[in-house]
């Protein structure tokens, strides 16, 4: 069925839950670049969240058997989902007394391995029935994204929320309109316009007439993505999160052996830190440091490594710093939208070149536009990242194997010096792999 819908494109771009070479990251990162080069273009964006209540649970049966046909999943396969799906019966047992049997007549079996491709395949001509802005999903996270100009702009955004209502209720799944969240990215010259009396009311509203109330952040798959842009908020929380996971690791485990101690970091404080890293990649250092200070205080508590500083420390347990590891991420996932594991939904442009391999060609800033706008630009992953791609030599650059790749990006990386900024330290740069390409050194 997955190779069927794949290979003849069947699926919708804008779905990247349950597909191969798709995934939170890959959302985001896409989403984020849209953002911003909306911004970059003057142009404001809003983001509308919508909020399905038990989507999975919602499936009509009788309409995804239908959608099965469309797609053209017929014969003896659709024969074996109509038996699979149909004639399942529940009861349910409260203080001992269950309720009488009842057909379950919608829902997907959940723990199975075709759960997952039946729910996206029941809402995959969801986006189509938009007419004036994009839609992205991830399973059922979905939101609607317009780039904003005028109020014609907000009245199409509106009329495609309405429109994709009105599918989820020929299609009997439950919406909480109440739960909806709109986040408005906006140009400093809008904020002087909406003092004047003659400026227009920008919102927006459900067919139930309840009025969706800007936020000042909301949560997107788990990163915190902030109305003005910032990072700030999100890695506030993810150091939080990072900082109780390693305490709680440390109180628990009473052992301090190297191998013990880097194990549960790896899996239970570091994955914390890393989440969709490439995304949210600081520029600020004291960002930067926030995050660092786990990775070094953690460390710190391993036998043997008590008296050494934190850049020793690096070197002795043969670790990269948090902010290395985040540029190697970048990297990584640049070589596969190059190589075709991942989507190149951001238009990267590659180029061959003789003698240094193969390079990328960052888009081209807007000197017009807003001077902020330009800076989150510079620092995004679409441009961070080609950055960091283009200092890679042609050995490694042109390696068609991941594994292999790999390998030769991390003994490349081995071989500059990485002293990130923390507190009591002072370095001749940043650290990034950018300013080393410049100097060399290293502690003063």
């Amino acid at each position: 069925m997955v190779s069927h819908l794949e290979g003849s494109k069947l699926l919708s771009e804008s779905q990247h839950g349950f597909r191969k070479q798709r995934s939170c990251l890959t959302q985001l990162i896409s989403h984020v670049d849209n953002v911003l080069e909306c911004l970059n273009n003057g142009e404001e964006v809003d983001t509308i969240y919508l909020d399905y209540a038990k989507a999975f649970d919602k499936v009509d049966h009788n309409i995804l058997l239908a959608k099965l046909r469309k797609y053209g999943i017929k014969g003896k396969v659709y024969n074996w989902i109509k038996e699979f799906l149909r004639l399942r019966i529940q009861i349910v047992m409260v203080e001992g007394k269950k309720s009488t049997f009842r057909i379950v007549i919608s829902g997907v079996p959940q723990g199975t391995v075709i759960g997952p491709i039946l729910f996206i395949l029941y809402i995959n001509d969801l986006i189509e029935v938009l007419k004036h802005s994009k839609g992205l999903s991830f399973a059922d996270d979905t939101k609607l994204v317009k780039a904003i100009s005028g109020m014609q702009s907000v009245s199409q955004l509106q009329k495609d929320l309405w429109l994709v209502i009105q599918w989820s209720q020929a299609n009997n799944m439950l919406l909480h309109e109440k739960k909806f969240e709109v986040l408005n990215y906006v140009l400093n010259t809008s904020s002087l316009l909406r003092q004047l009396p003659f400026y227009g009311c920008k919102e927006y509203t459900t067919t139930e007439g309840h009025v969706i109330e800007p936020a000042k952040s909301v949560r997107d798959l788990g990163v915190l993505l902030s109305s003005d842009r910032s990072w700030s908020p999100h890695i506030e929380q993810t150091v939080q999160s990072g900082r109780k996971m390693a305490s709680l690791v440390l109180s628990v485990f009473r052992d301090r052996s190297p191998f013990i101690m880097m194990t549960l970091y790896k899996a239970m404080v570091r994955s914390k830190l890393e989440y969709c890293c490439p995304v949210w990649s600081p520029s600020k250092v004291q960002d930067i440091k926030a995050l660092e200070n786990i990775h070094r205080n953690f460390t710190r508590k391993i036998s043997d490594c008590q008296d050494l500083d934190y850049w020793d420390r690096l070197k002795k347990l043969k670790l990269l710093s948090l902010q290395r590891r985040r540029e190697r991420y970048c990297i990584i996932h640049v070589w596969k939208m190059l190589n075709g594991l991942a989507p190149n939904n951001i238009k990267l442009v590659f180029r061959e070149h003789s003698r240094l391999g193969i390079r990328t060609t960052p888009p081209p800033l807007n000197n017009k536009a807003q001077i902020s706008v330009r800076t989150d630009y510079e620092n995004s992953f679409k441009m961070n990242a080609s950055r960091l791609w283009n200092l890679l030599p042609k050995s490694i650059n042109t390696v068609t194997s991941l594994e292999a790749f790999k390998v030769a990006l991390g003994e490349y990386l081995r071989k500059i010096p990485d002293t990130p900024p923390v507190p009591g330290y002072t370095a001749v740069n940043r650290n990034s792999l950018l300013d080393w390409s410049n100097e060399k050194g290293g502690r003063t």
